[in-house]
């Protein structure tokens, strides 16, 4: 391949998941890890990991779907990572990207590719959104769970128009300062 460095980038949608399958038994000189959504570019360790490579780098990428959910930034990052001299590999579709001369199969296998992997977000999203939906209708509670009753939260509002201590009162009923200020200013 290469003179210069193998960099891995990992990506999972949330902080529970685990990354350890996407890269497991390469050699890599670096590994740049996201645990967010792929459906933007404003990712911490993608930035970074753009910021990193050189010319002569080759970057790895398990799946296409784990650089980018949205066909437009991915056929952008690899035309950045490319132009900057730096290779590309995307181990489950075993395609890689060069600067040199675009293979144009493998260019229309990018494309195609990028295109079913948002399709796939966007299906995710419609059945997350058709089940939240479902879930009100019978009446289940979305979200958090309140931190304090209505009850809790009226003698609060009360002892905090009193004048008692906020950061007295926020470590007695166990909140945040931010979760007081909210409470005493939902009741305005």
């Amino acid at each position: 391949m290469s003179n210069g460095q193998t960099v891995g980038y990992v990506r999972v949608s949330s902080v529970g998941q685990n990354t350890a399958r996407q890269l497991d038994g390469l050699t890599l000189d670096q590994v740049f890890t996201d645990k967010c959504s792929g459906s933007d570019t404003d990712r911490p360790a993608l930035k970074a990991m753009l910021a990193h490579v050189r010319k002569g780098d080759t970057v790895v990428v398990h799946e296409i779907s784990r650089l980018a959910r949205n066909t437009a930034d991915l056929l952008a990052l690899v035309k950045q990572l490319t132009d900057k001299g730096v290779a590309i590999t995307f181990q489950k579709e075993g395609l890689t990207f060069t600067g040199d001369k675009a293979n144009a199969m493998n260019q229309m296998l990018l494309t195609m590719l990028g295109a079913v992997s948002a399709f796939e977000l966007a299906m995710i999203n419609e059945r997350r959104a058709e089940g939240q939906a479902k879930a009100r209708e019978a009446g289940k509670h979305m979200g958090r769970h309140a931190k304090l009753t209505a009850d809790q939260a009226e003698t609060l509002r009360k002892r905090a128009a009193a004048g008692e201590s906020k950061t007295d009162l926020a470590a007695e009923y166990g909140i945040s300062r931010a979760t007081l200020y909210t409470v005493i200013k939902a009741a305005a």
